[in-house]
């Protein structure tokens, strides 16, 4: 069983983000070459158990014009899915604008590749932006398909260093369990990545283990309990519960339903 870590959208961007010019956006069908491109990808590394999504977010399209992510998790809910080697349980695939793929598994291979790809970024706002494009993706590696992130507007901030210039930035998990994930990011004199890291410090929420299979259990605490922890993992417990639906007797079938419907209802 592997460590648990961080999938969610960041939002709340302190300052309004500089869009890639059209000419660099990638269409459609780059996205779903892309997207193939990554599948074969798995399917040669025997990883076609992973969950596959495209990557959108403004201020990593801001930081990497034309660079295209895509998230790769191996679910350990309610049962661990083991990956291949080189994989790990939260992977990043990106392809250049050139359409080369690269696999990326850890913070620091993240960090080699901004130092590659990212352009030389001297102004306050430039600085800013590469820092929450670290954010957004480094946080993935402590993303287990649960969490939700926000971005702490204040919690960014960019400061001088003796030669360059350093960026720090935060995100609070409000769906999924508690804490953040948080980053820094310097830059040396000409506008180069020096340095970038990610911290994170969560608490996991419930996660799927048998609570689908206990809501028409005999006792009417246990049926609350699961009902409860379903309906505050929300959203992405439905992988979870359609498995469990797929498996179950009609009553059983309508128990979950109702508990989806809930769900949904509560989440709008």
């Amino acid at each position: 069983m592997f460590a648990n870590a961080v999938y969610a959208l960041v939002v709340g961007l302190a300052l309004p983000l500089a869009a890639a010019p059209d000419k660099e956006k990638p269409t459609a069908d780059d996205v779903k070459k892309a997207e193939k491109q990554v599948q074969d990808r798995l399917e040669e590394l025997k990883g076609t158990g992973a969950k596959v999504e495209a990557l959108r977010d403004d201020t990593v399209a801001a930081a990497l014009p034309g660079h295209l992510f895509f998230t790769a998790l191996f679910r350990q809910y309610p049962v661990g899915r083991m990956p291949p080697e080189p994989l790990k349980v939260q992977n990043l695939f990106v392809v250049n604008p050139k359409g080369e793929l690269k696999v990326v598994t850890d913070a620091k291979g993240l960090e080699d590749y901004f130092k590659a790809a990212l352009a030389p970024a001297k102004e306050e706002a430039a600085v800013k932006t590469a820092g929450l494009a670290w954010l957004r993706l480094a946080q993935e590696f402590s993303q287990d398909g649960f969490y939700q992130f926000k971005t702490v507007e204040e919690g960014t901030k960019v400061t001088p260093e003796k030669e360059g210039k350093k960026v720090v930035a935060r995100t609070a998990a409000t769906q999924g369990g508690t804490g953040e994930v948080s980053i820094e990011m310097t830059f040396d004199a000409d506008g180069k990545v020096a340095k970038a890291t990610v911290a994170s410090a969560l608490k996991q929420g419930p996660r799927p283990i048998c609570q689908a299979t206990k809501l028409l259990d005999a006792d009417p605490l246990v049926r609350r309990i699961c009902e409860q922890d379903l309906l505050i993992m929300g959203r992405p417990a439905k992988d979870y519960l359609d498995e469990q639906r797929a498996k179950a007797d009609p009553d059983l079938q309508k128990a979950i339903d109702r508990v989806w419907q809930r769900i949904q209802n509560e989440d709008r």
